[in-house]
Protein backbone atom coordinates (compact mmCIF):
# COMPACT_ATOMS: atom_id res chain seq x y z
CA UNK A 1 0.00 0.00 0.00
CA UNK A 2 1.36 3.51 -0.04
CA UNK A 3 0.61 6.47 1.09
CA UNK A 4 0.04 10.26 1.08
CA UNK A 5 2.15 11.11 3.67
CA UNK A 6 3.76 9.46 7.27
CA UNK A 7 0.79 10.33 8.92
CA UNK A 8 -1.21 8.31 7.35
CA UNK A 9 1.03 5.24 8.63
CA UNK A 10 -0.52 5.85 12.38
CA UNK A 11 -2.32 3.22 14.05
CA UNK A 12 -3.60 -0.50 13.33
CA UNK A 13 -0.49 -1.62 15.66
CA UNK A 14 -0.19 -4.73 16.21
CA UNK A 15 -0.92 -7.22 18.98
CA UNK A 16 1.56 -10.01 19.95
CA UNK A 17 1.46 -13.21 22.08
CA UNK A 18 4.03 -13.31 24.45
CA UNK A 19 5.44 -16.60 25.47
CA UNK A 20 8.73 -16.83 27.18
CA UNK A 21 8.58 -14.33 30.11
CA UNK A 22 5.06 -15.39 30.53
CA UNK A 23 5.80 -19.13 30.82
CA UNK A 24 4.82 -19.26 34.54
CA UNK A 25 1.51 -17.55 34.05
CA UNK A 26 -1.82 -19.53 33.39
CA UNK A 27 -3.34 -16.74 31.42
CA UNK A 28 -2.82 -15.54 27.43
CA UNK A 29 -0.94 -12.40 27.64
CA UNK A 30 -0.48 -10.05 24.35
CA UNK A 31 1.74 -6.72 24.04
CA UNK A 32 -0.42 -4.04 22.19
CA UNK A 33 3.17 -3.03 20.56
CA UNK A 34 2.78 0.99 20.05
CA UNK A 35 5.79 1.17 18.61
CA UNK A 36 5.18 0.11 15.33
CA UNK A 37 3.18 3.92 14.53
CA UNK A 38 5.87 5.72 12.65
CA UNK A 39 6.90 8.07 15.20
CA UNK A 40 7.33 4.76 17.75
CA UNK A 41 4.99 5.43 20.47
CA UNK A 42 1.28 5.54 21.21
CA UNK A 43 1.65 9.27 21.42
CA UNK A 44 1.25 9.65 17.73
CA UNK A 45 -2.26 9.06 17.93
CA UNK A 46 -3.05 11.93 20.22
CA UNK A 47 -0.57 14.12 18.27
CA UNK A 48 -2.42 14.09 14.88
CA UNK A 49 -5.35 13.78 16.90
CA UNK A 50 -5.43 17.08 18.93
CA UNK A 51 -3.62 19.05 16.33
CA UNK A 52 -6.13 18.29 13.85
CA UNK A 53 -8.84 19.13 16.06
CA UNK A 54 -7.31 22.28 17.19
CA UNK A 55 -7.46 23.08 13.25
CA UNK A 56 -10.80 22.69 12.93
CA UNK A 57 -11.70 24.74 15.85
CA UNK A 58 -9.60 27.62 14.69
CA UNK A 59 -7.35 27.11 17.64
CA UNK A 60 -4.25 26.69 15.23
CA UNK A 61 -4.04 28.78 12.30
CA UNK A 62 -1.09 28.03 9.67
CA UNK A 63 2.25 28.84 10.75
CA UNK A 64 0.92 28.97 13.78
CA UNK A 65 3.03 27.41 16.90
CA UNK A 66 2.79 24.03 18.80
CA UNK A 67 4.08 24.32 22.40
CA UNK A 68 3.59 21.87 25.34
CA UNK A 69 5.18 19.92 27.94
CA UNK A 70 6.55 16.58 27.72
CA UNK A 71 8.22 13.55 28.83
CA UNK A 72 9.54 13.03 25.42
CA UNK A 73 7.31 10.58 23.29
CA UNK A 74 4.53 13.02 22.57
CA UNK A 75 6.95 15.50 21.78
CA UNK A 76 8.59 13.70 19.10
CA UNK A 77 5.18 12.97 17.79
CA UNK A 78 3.67 16.72 17.68
CA UNK A 79 7.08 17.60 16.00
CA UNK A 80 6.67 15.18 13.49
CA UNK A 81 3.20 16.44 12.88
CA UNK A 82 4.27 20.00 12.94
CA UNK A 83 6.84 19.31 10.84
CA UNK A 84 4.40 17.34 7.88
CA UNK A 85 2.12 20.88 8.74
CA UNK A 86 4.64 23.41 8.97
CA UNK A 87 4.32 24.43 12.69
CA UNK A 88 7.29 25.50 14.89
CA UNK A 89 7.14 23.29 17.86
CA UNK A 90 8.45 24.54 21.48
CA UNK A 91 9.00 21.76 23.88
CA UNK A 92 9.58 21.90 27.70
CA UNK A 93 10.95 18.31 28.83
CA UNK A 94 12.50 17.73 32.53
CA UNK A 95 16.02 17.09 32.72
CA UNK A 96 15.58 13.55 33.63
CA UNK A 97 14.85 13.02 30.22
CA UNK A 98 17.21 10.32 28.29
CA UNK A 99 19.57 11.96 26.08
CA UNK A 100 18.13 9.52 22.82
CA UNK A 101 14.85 11.32 23.38
CA UNK A 102 16.66 15.24 23.52
CA UNK A 103 18.57 13.87 20.47
CA UNK A 104 15.56 12.60 18.59
CA UNK A 105 13.46 15.77 19.65
CA UNK A 106 15.97 18.43 17.84
CA UNK A 107 16.66 15.77 15.00
CA UNK A 108 12.73 16.57 14.34
CA UNK A 109 13.49 20.69 14.52
CA UNK A 110 11.96 20.54 17.81
CA UNK A 111 12.98 24.10 20.03
CA UNK A 112 13.49 21.92 23.13
CA UNK A 113 13.93 23.97 26.91
CA UNK A 114 15.36 21.52 29.95
CA UNK A 115 13.78 22.50 33.16
CA UNK A 116 14.58 20.95 36.31
CA UNK A 117 12.77 17.51 37.25
CA UNK A 118 12.37 17.87 40.98
CA UNK A 119 10.28 21.47 40.27
CA UNK A 120 7.10 21.43 42.01
CA UNK A 121 4.26 21.72 39.97
CA UNK A 122 3.25 25.13 40.03
CA UNK A 123 6.71 26.49 40.43
CA UNK A 124 7.43 28.86 37.41
CA UNK A 125 10.69 26.70 36.47
CA UNK A 126 8.68 23.46 36.04
CA UNK A 127 8.16 22.17 32.51
CA UNK A 128 4.48 22.92 33.42
CA UNK A 129 4.80 26.65 34.00
CA UNK A 130 7.44 26.85 31.32
CA UNK A 131 5.16 25.94 29.10
CA UNK A 132 2.06 27.78 29.67
CA UNK A 133 4.05 30.43 29.71
CA UNK A 134 6.03 29.94 26.42
CA UNK A 135 2.24 29.98 25.04
CA UNK A 136 1.24 33.00 26.28
CA UNK A 137 4.56 34.83 24.91
CA UNK A 138 4.67 33.03 21.55
CA UNK A 139 2.56 34.93 18.63
CA UNK A 140 0.26 32.22 17.30
CA UNK A 141 1.07 29.97 19.97
CA UNK A 142 -1.44 27.14 20.90
CA UNK A 143 -1.11 25.07 24.24
CA UNK A 144 -1.59 21.52 23.66
CA UNK A 145 -1.86 20.52 27.28
CA UNK A 146 -2.23 17.15 26.66
CA UNK A 147 -2.69 16.48 30.48
CA UNK A 148 -5.39 18.38 30.77
CA UNK A 149 -6.92 18.26 27.09
CA UNK A 150 -9.29 15.77 26.62
CA UNK A 151 -9.24 14.75 23.27
CA UNK A 152 -6.11 12.80 24.12
CA UNK A 153 -8.42 10.45 25.90
CA UNK A 154 -10.68 10.72 22.87
CA UNK A 155 -8.15 9.69 20.41
CA UNK A 156 -7.70 6.21 21.62
CA UNK A 157 -11.20 5.97 22.48
CA UNK A 158 -11.38 6.13 18.66
CA UNK A 159 -8.97 4.08 17.41
CA UNK A 160 -6.71 2.21 20.26
CA UNK A 161 -9.40 0.50 22.05
CA UNK A 162 -11.69 -0.86 18.70
CA UNK A 163 -8.27 -2.40 17.57
CA UNK A 164 -7.42 -4.27 21.11
CA UNK A 165 -11.48 -5.32 20.91
CA UNK A 166 -11.40 -6.38 17.16
CA UNK A 167 -7.80 -8.14 18.03
CA UNK A 168 -9.24 -10.22 20.80
CA UNK A 169 -12.45 -11.46 19.44
CA UNK A 170 -13.77 -9.83 22.54
CA UNK A 171 -12.29 -11.64 24.63
CA UNK A 172 -10.29 -9.50 26.57
CA UNK A 173 -10.44 -9.75 30.24
CA UNK A 174 -7.21 -7.85 31.54
CA UNK A 175 -6.07 -4.13 30.52
CA UNK A 176 -2.99 -3.13 31.97
CA UNK A 177 -0.91 0.09 31.23
CA UNK A 178 1.09 2.95 32.32
CA UNK A 179 -0.72 5.75 33.95
CA UNK A 180 0.64 9.09 32.92
CA UNK A 181 -1.49 11.67 31.52
CA UNK A 182 -4.04 8.51 31.37
CA UNK A 183 -5.05 9.23 27.66
CA UNK A 184 -3.99 5.96 26.51
CA UNK A 185 -4.95 3.55 29.23
CA UNK A 186 -8.47 5.34 29.99
CA UNK A 187 -9.25 6.14 26.65
CA UNK A 188 -8.93 2.70 25.56
CA UNK A 189 -10.33 1.44 28.37
CA UNK A 190 -13.23 3.61 28.36
CA UNK A 191 -14.34 1.84 24.88
CA UNK A 192 -13.41 -1.75 25.88
CA UNK A 193 -15.62 -0.87 29.09
CA UNK A 194 -19.06 -0.25 26.76
CA UNK A 195 -18.11 -3.45 25.03
CA UNK A 196 -17.41 -5.68 28.14
CA UNK A 197 -18.27 -4.04 31.34
CA UNK A 198 -16.55 -6.78 33.30
CA UNK A 199 -13.12 -6.63 31.71
CA UNK A 200 -10.17 -5.42 35.17
CA UNK A 201 -8.21 -2.32 33.99
CA UNK A 202 -4.88 -1.77 35.66
CA UNK A 203 -3.47 1.33 35.99
CA UNK A 204 1.00 0.78 36.75
CA UNK A 205 2.17 3.90 38.58
CA UNK A 206 5.46 5.10 40.39
CA UNK A 207 7.00 5.38 43.62
CA UNK A 208 7.22 9.06 43.56
CA UNK A 209 3.98 9.62 42.17
CA UNK A 210 0.66 10.68 43.60
CA UNK A 211 -2.04 8.77 41.45
CA UNK A 212 -2.09 5.67 43.44
CA UNK A 213 -2.80 7.06 46.42
CA UNK A 214 -5.31 9.86 45.03
CA UNK A 215 -7.90 6.74 43.70
CA UNK A 216 -7.57 5.19 46.70
CA UNK A 217 -8.23 8.23 48.69
CA UNK A 218 -9.28 11.41 46.92
CA UNK A 219 -6.38 13.55 48.62
CA UNK A 220 -3.58 15.17 46.63
CA UNK A 221 -0.44 14.12 48.59
CA UNK A 222 2.45 16.10 48.18
CA UNK A 223 4.11 14.09 50.84
CA UNK A 224 3.77 11.13 47.57
CA UNK A 225 6.22 13.07 45.41
CA UNK A 226 9.73 12.27 45.00
CA UNK A 227 11.97 11.56 41.63
CA UNK A 228 12.14 8.80 40.23
CA UNK A 229 13.42 7.42 36.98
CA UNK A 230 10.71 5.45 35.25
CA UNK A 231 9.63 7.67 32.08
CA UNK A 232 5.95 8.17 31.15
CA UNK A 233 4.85 6.31 34.18
CA UNK A 234 3.07 8.29 37.18
CA UNK A 235 2.17 12.08 37.46
CA UNK A 236 3.08 14.64 40.33
CA UNK A 237 -0.22 16.35 39.18
CA UNK A 238 -4.13 15.04 38.97
CA UNK A 239 -4.31 14.72 34.75
CA UNK A 240 -7.95 15.14 33.55
CA UNK A 241 -7.38 12.09 30.87
CA UNK A 242 -7.00 9.78 34.03
CA UNK A 243 -10.40 8.37 34.81
CA UNK A 244 -10.70 7.17 38.14
CA UNK A 245 -13.70 5.75 38.16
CA UNK A 246 -13.01 3.51 35.27
CA UNK A 247 -9.71 2.01 36.56
CA UNK A 248 -9.95 -0.70 38.71
CA UNK A 249 -6.84 -0.25 40.73
CA UNK A 250 -3.37 1.50 40.50
CA UNK A 251 -0.46 -0.79 40.82
CA UNK A 252 3.09 1.22 42.04
CA UNK A 253 6.20 -0.71 40.45
CA UNK A 254 10.06 0.39 41.15
CA UNK A 255 12.18 1.69 39.12
CA UNK A 256 14.74 -1.20 39.03
CA UNK A 257 12.41 -4.15 38.90
CA UNK A 258 11.04 -2.18 35.30
CA UNK A 259 14.56 -1.76 34.20
CA UNK A 260 15.04 -5.27 34.75
CA UNK A 261 11.79 -6.29 33.32
CA UNK A 262 12.34 -4.36 29.87
CA UNK A 263 15.98 -5.80 29.58
CA UNK A 264 14.31 -9.08 30.20
CA UNK A 265 11.61 -8.53 27.39
CA UNK A 266 14.25 -7.88 25.02
CA UNK A 267 16.05 -11.31 25.51
CA UNK A 268 13.52 -13.46 25.94
CA UNK A 269 10.76 -12.36 23.43
CA UNK A 270 13.22 -10.18 20.82
CA UNK A 271 10.97 -6.87 21.57
CA UNK A 272 12.98 -3.98 22.72
CA UNK A 273 10.47 -1.88 24.20
CA UNK A 274 10.88 0.99 26.76
CA UNK A 275 10.99 1.60 30.20
CA UNK A 276 7.32 2.04 30.63
CA UNK A 277 6.62 -1.45 29.04
CA UNK A 278 8.99 -2.90 31.74
CA UNK A 279 6.79 -1.34 34.29
CA UNK A 280 3.76 -2.60 32.85
CA UNK A 281 5.40 -6.73 32.82
CA UNK A 282 6.39 -5.96 36.10
CA UNK A 283 3.03 -4.74 37.06
CA UNK A 284 1.64 -8.10 35.50
CA UNK A 285 4.07 -10.21 37.31
CA UNK A 286 2.85 -8.57 41.04
CA UNK A 287 -0.61 -9.48 40.34
CA UNK A 288 -0.22 -12.81 38.56
CA UNK A 289 -1.71 -14.76 41.48
CA UNK A 290 -5.28 -13.66 40.27
CA UNK A 291 -5.17 -14.44 36.60
CA UNK A 292 -6.85 -18.04 35.29
CA UNK A 293 -5.96 -20.25 31.92
CA UNK A 294 -9.82 -18.28 31.25
CA UNK A 295 -7.94 -14.75 31.29
CA UNK A 296 -6.78 -12.94 27.89
CA UNK A 297 -4.92 -10.32 29.17
CA UNK A 298 -4.04 -7.59 27.43
CA UNK A 299 -0.38 -4.69 28.18
CA UNK A 300 0.08 -1.95 26.30
CA UNK A 301 3.53 -1.54 25.60
CA UNK A 302 3.09 2.46 24.64
CA UNK A 303 6.98 2.86 23.10
CA UNK A 304 10.17 1.45 21.46
CA UNK A 305 13.22 0.58 23.84
CA UNK A 306 15.51 2.42 20.79
CA UNK A 307 14.19 5.61 23.21
CA UNK A 308 15.95 4.41 25.87
CA UNK A 309 19.68 2.54 24.90
CA UNK A 310 21.87 5.51 26.60
CA UNK A 311 19.54 4.35 29.89
CA UNK A 312 18.10 1.10 30.63
CA UNK A 313 19.83 -0.78 28.39
CA UNK A 314 23.11 0.45 29.21
CA UNK A 315 25.38 -1.21 31.76
CA UNK A 316 27.10 1.74 33.12
CA UNK A 317 23.60 3.61 33.89
CA UNK A 318 22.25 0.73 35.30
CA UNK A 319 25.68 0.72 37.67
CA UNK A 320 25.32 4.34 38.21
CA UNK A 321 21.17 3.62 39.69
CA UNK A 322 22.39 0.86 41.62
CA UNK A 323 20.42 -1.79 39.72
CA UNK A 324 23.91 -3.41 38.86
CA UNK A 325 26.69 -4.12 41.24
CA UNK A 326 30.23 -2.34 40.28
CA UNK A 327 32.35 -3.83 37.88
CA UNK A 328 35.25 -5.27 39.56
CA UNK A 329 38.61 -4.17 38.45
CA UNK A 330 40.46 -7.59 36.33
CA UNK A 331 43.98 -8.18 37.18
CA UNK A 332 45.92 -7.95 33.72
CA UNK A 333 47.15 -11.69 33.43
CA UNK A 334 50.96 -11.73 33.85
CA UNK A 335 52.90 -13.44 31.07
CA UNK A 336 53.76 -17.06 31.45
CA UNK A 337 57.74 -16.89 31.31
CA UNK A 338 60.81 -19.72 30.21
CA UNK A 339 62.87 -21.27 33.26
CA UNK A 340 65.29 -19.22 31.56
CA UNK A 341 63.13 -15.82 32.03
CA UNK A 342 61.91 -15.83 28.63
CA UNK A 343 58.40 -14.61 27.57
CA UNK A 344 56.02 -17.38 26.33
CA UNK A 345 54.18 -16.30 23.04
Amino acid sequence: MVYNNILETIGKTPLVRLHNIVSHIPAKVYAKLESFNPGLSAKDRIALHMIERAERLGQLLPGGTVVDATSGNTGFSLAMVSAIKGYRCVLTVTNKISEDKLNNLRAMGAEVILCPKDAKPDDPRSYYKMAESLAKQIPGAWYVNQNFNTDNGEAHYLSTGPEIWEQTDGEITYLIGSASTGGTLCGSGRYLREQKPEMNMIAVDAYGSVLKKYHETGVYDPNEIYSYNIEGTGKNIIPANVDFELVDRFVKVTDKDSAFKARELARSEGILAGYSSGATLQCLEQIKDELTEDDVVVLIFADHGSKYVTKVFNDEWMRQQGFMPAETPQETPKPATTNDGGVLC
